[in-house]
């Protein structure tokens, strides 16, 4: 630091190029960034040094977020972590820009591909994991988009208006637990406001909560392009604009004219070195280069995870041995790997499903039945009819194309194409079973035309092995094991944000609150068309011999066995919630607390543990500023979905021996509920003063604030309003 002087001090505050930070003689080297959520988008510095989004280096094209959270497999999320890192690490990348953990608050966010889930929890497991993989070689990662950056509309400018317990709960959870427990290198704050407060000048945000409250340690980065005051950010706890802007000299000028103390530039300086110090360090073990095909393997691996069977009536699926196959769906020949954007890669080989089918099949036929582009063509249909009506199964390939979701617009339906259901619907009159695979980065909605599938498979963006992978799936080399990360709806109208999302004039408002996804639908009994959780596989499973051991204050363990019971191997996702049953809801009926996927060989049994904590049963409180546990009971879900439960224990918590202050705006009820409040009214006024009450009268008196009856005329002067809080503090007057 001393070797600095103040102008390369604030030269370090923001990078050299797009990709690149600031060097500063021997004393500080530039670190190289790359985009890379689900594979390396490093840009050939030979042509330029512009976003360049389709002109990367190639790199393996792992699955998107959307696929791979949909293993709810974090064992293989480390396993891609530790694939990106290779190749980071022989592209010469520092950093590489991801995982993106925000929530899918509606099935409309145009990025929803490079997210994981609807729920905190698992987004925080499967984000850790990634981050971890991509760190344990050395490679920094780069949690974003911090925070609450849920839409694409007006995501520079707009202000997302979020209650504290929503923020707490649902939309800072995941980087909270990643943050805790995997300690990326750095954080990408977000474009968009918090309340009001851009993310880049939340003080709130970026020091009190994520440096002073979670510890971390390392650096804040801005969103490309998202620092609109480079004072303000500095002093907020942003620490690198990218790309640079040339204002550095603001930075430096603020510390000369005292508005910016410099030791708050020299911890950023500190931050910058310490992140410097964490990469391009040497792995015992690790050989320079990476094995493409090694690579292109674990993506394929990965697919076969990801791919959710939603429906298989008649066990149509995989396709017996023998049967004639119509191969249907232009999406079978052009593969939807990935979405559109920042993370776009360029991939070092592509499969497609239908070669991957015809290599595997004896004489398929193939037909393209719609054009990408939406518009109908009788004659592309009248060749797909004619091919399904000389087969036993038709697999019909839809989706959504390239042009429908990207980064930097959301989708305005959820509906597939036109051309497409309606090429469906012909296909499944010839009378022959029908499979139907999804190709989509976003939830499509089913309602409409799945009557007319015998099985569907959803596909989502499985990267650039994806097409080999649902081949394997189809043809039962493998069977499917991902499991839905988000609520597919009926329809948009039923989605909890609809009335709210985008939101405009600069403000979107979180109305539904901690409602999001399954916490919505569940506590209403809101009927949907697949929950959260759901998948289906070509064997079945049984749980059983549930137990749970108190092993400490508020915590505890619990196991159960899973069983095999079907006539092939396969895994299963044991999911573990904690639900509240209360007359009326105060919060979400259950919320997912643990989760283990589990493979087991026909007849094979395997035991199952989870560990509860108090914060598992916790909720935020705001007026107490931090999380709270109440005394009551509440049960231990085991399930196979959100709506598939198969065992359930009661538990009860002490609560956390809490008891808020009481103070003269409390109300009687608070003072009755208090441990030490009640006990002081009965000394003052007798054990059988509220005896007389009517229950209606009492539930009048209960919402009224102590202070407040003293305009009754019943003895409860101001003066004696504040001996009783003094006594109930214990500072009796």
């Amino acid at each position: 630091m001393k070797d600095l002087t103040l102008a390369e001090k604030a030269s370090l505050t923001s990078g050299s190029d797009t990709w690149h930070t600031t060097a500063v003689r021997d004393v500080v080297r530039a670190l190289t960034l790359s985009d890379g959520p689900h594979g390396l988008r490093r840009q050939d510095e030979s042509a330029g040094d512009a976003l360049g989004l389709t002109r990367s280096l190639p790199a393996t094209c792992y699955p998107p977020a959307v696929g791979l959270g949909s293993s709810w497999d974090p064992e293989l999320a480390w396993l891609v972590g530790t694939a990106l890192a290779r190749e980071a690490r022989a592209q010469g990348v520092d950093v590489v820009l991801g995982p993106g953990v925000n929530i899918k608050r509606s099935p409309l966010c145009g990025r929803n591909f490079e997210y994981f889930s609807e729920d905190p929890h698992l987004s925080g497991v499967m984000g850790a994991a990634l981050v971890g993989g991509i760190q344990v070689l050395g490679i920094g990662a780069c949690v974003k988009h911090f925070a609450v950056n849920n839409q694409e509309t007006d995501r520079m400018r707009v202000s997302a208006d979020v209650d504290e317990r929503t923020l707490r709960e649902i939309y800072l959870s995941a980087f909270e637990h990643i943050v805790r427990e995997a300690r990326p290198y750095m954080v990408m704050c977000s474009y968009n406001k918090i309340n009001g407060v851009y993310a880049s000048e939340n003080r709130w945000l970026l020091t009190e909560v994520l440096r002073e409250e979670w510890g971390f340690d390392g650096l804040v980065v801005s969103d490309w392009g998202a620092v609109n005051d480079r004072v303000a950010a500095l002093a907020a706890g942003l620490d690198l604009e990218m790309p640079p802007t040339g204002t550095d000299a603001e930075i430096a000028g603020a510390v000369r004219d005292g508005r910016l103390p410099e030791e708050v530039l020299d911890r950023t300086v500190e931050r910058l070195l310490r992140l410097a110090g964490r990469v391009g360090i040497e792995v015992p073990g690790e050989e320079p280069g990476w094995d493409a095909e090694a690579h292109h393997e674990i993506a394929r691996m990965a697919a076969h995870a990801s791919a959710v069977l939603l429906k298989n009536d008649g066990g149509v699926l995989p396709i017996a041995p023998g049967h004639r196959v119509a191969v249907i769906g232009e999406l079978a020949r052009t593969p939807r790997y990935q979405g559109h954007g920042s993370s776009h890669v360029v991939p070092t080989r592509l499969d497609s499903a239908w070669e991957s089918l015809a290599a595997a099949l004896d004489g398929p036929v193939f037909a393209a039945g719609y054009r990408l582009d939406g518009q109908a063509d009788a004659g592309l249909e009248r060749e797909a009819v004619t091919a399904a009506a000389g087969a036993d199964v038709a697999v019909v390939f839809l989706g959504l194309p390239d042009s429908a979701e990207s980064e930097g617009f959301d989708r305005t339906t959820i509906d597939l194409p036109g051309n497409q259901t309606a090429l469906l619907h012909e296909v499944a009159a010839t009378g022959v079973d029908v499979v139907v695979v999804l190709s989509n980065g976003g939830v499509v909605s089913v309602s409409g035309w799945q009557e007319s599938a015998s099985a569907i498979l959803e596909g989502w963006l499985l990267g650039q092995a994806g097409g080999s992978a649902l081949a394997d799936l189809l043809l039962g080399v493998h069977s499917p094991s991902g499991r839905l990360t988000e609520t597919i709806p009926h329809r948009l109208a039923d989605v909890p944000s609809h009335l709210h999302f985008p939101g405009g004039d600069g403000h979107v408002v979180y109305g539904e609150g901690r409602y999001v996804g399954y916490r919505h639908y569940d506590t209403l009994d809101v009927d949907v068309a697949y929950p959260f959780g759901h998948g289906l596989s070509y064997t079945t499973f049984a749980y059983s011999g549930l137990e749970v051991q108190e092993t400490g204050a508020n915590e505890w363990r619990v196991e159960l066995t899973v069983t095999n019971t079907g006539g092939r191997f396969a895994h299963e996702v044991v999911q573990l919630y904690v639900a509240f049953d209360e007359e009326r809801p105060s919060r979400p009926r259950h919320e997912l607390r643990g989760f283990a996927k589990v493979g087991l060989e026909p007849g094979a049994s395997e035991r199952v543990a989870f560990t509860l904590t108090g914060r598992d049963v916790a909720w935020w409180s705001a007026s107490r500023g931090g999380w709270r546990i109440d005394p009551g009971a509440f049960t231990a879900e085991i399930g196979a979905s959100s709506r598939d439960i198969r065992l359930r224990a009661e538990l009860s918590t002490p609560g956390d021996g809490h008891a808020a202050p009481l103070t003269r705006m409390s109300t009687l009820g608070e003072w009755l509920d208090h441990p030490v409040g009640s006990r002081v009214l009965k000394e003052a006024f007798g054990g059988a003063a509220l005896d007389g009450f009517s229950p209606a009268l009492l539930g009048l008196a209960r919402g009224i604030p102590l202070a407040k009856f003293s305009t009754f005329g019943i003895g409860l002067t101001a003066e004696v309003v504040d001996r009783l809080v003094a006594e109930a503090a214990g500072t009796p007057g």
